[in-house]
């Protein structure tokens, strides 16, 4: 009994390497610079990773929903990256999970309309209001809810999110609890929360 047991705990062991040494892995890629192969995440680079020191110095990561259809963050993408501070945000990602970096992490979009929510609706608006706004928060977009704004995230996007919001954390050092939906600091479209599922998603994943 004793050997079965002791097998059983190399056997835990052996499985648990693995996934320290990926958690590891992940953590020394978000450092990075230029244009590094993420596992399990497909990055289309408009724009390459300087160095994350003279990166912009985001504090929080807001989730936008687009109304465009499947095909549309390409391009999204590729007209923010000619025009990296228009309205817009830093990354995009199509229905299919490709994600597209599409401004240098040095410049900030124009995103958010001012963080002007204060009914604390979805959460405490107090640390909020005036304050997740564009000059703080790198931005995310989804692609894919036309002609229906209700339709959620795909799979391939939710699988996607679940390693770039764990990159964009890492690399920033955001805490999960500074992962917002566009919808719980801004008054937004009245038909849907927008972002508010994949943000819950980031933040239970975080925990």
């Amino acid at each position: 009994m004793n050997f079965r047991l002791l097998a059983m705990a190399l056997g835990a062991l052996a499985m648990l390497a693995p996934a320290s040494a990926q958690t590891t892995d992940l953590a020394t890629l978000a450092r990075s610079s230029g244009t590094p192969e993420i596992p399990g995440l497909k990055v289309v680079w408009l724009a390459p990773w300087g160095e994350v020191s003279k990166a912009h110095p985001w504090r929080n990561i807001i989730v936008h929903r687009t109304e465009g259809p499947a095909g549309s963050a390409r391009y999204g993408a590729q007209e923010q990256a000619k025009h990296p501070t228009r309205r817009g945000v830093t990354v995009w990602v199509e229905t299919d999970g490709t994600v597209y970096w599409a401004v240098p992490e040095n410049l900030v979009p124009t995103h958010t309309d001012g963080a002007d929510r204060n009914d604390n609706k979805y959460i405490d608006n107090g640390p909020t209001y005036h304050q997740v706004n564009k000059d703080t928060s790198i931005g995310v977009e989804f692609a894919g809810n036309y002609p229906d704004v209700t339709r959620p995230a795909t799979e391939a996007q939710i699988a996607a999110w679940r390693i770039l919001v764990a990159v964009l954390r890492a690399r920033y050092g955001i805490p999960p609890e500074r992962v917002y939906a566009h919808n719980w600091i801004d008054y937004k479209d009245a038909r849907y929360c927008e972002g508010c599922a994949l943000a819950t998603l980031a933040r239970q994943w975080g925990q």
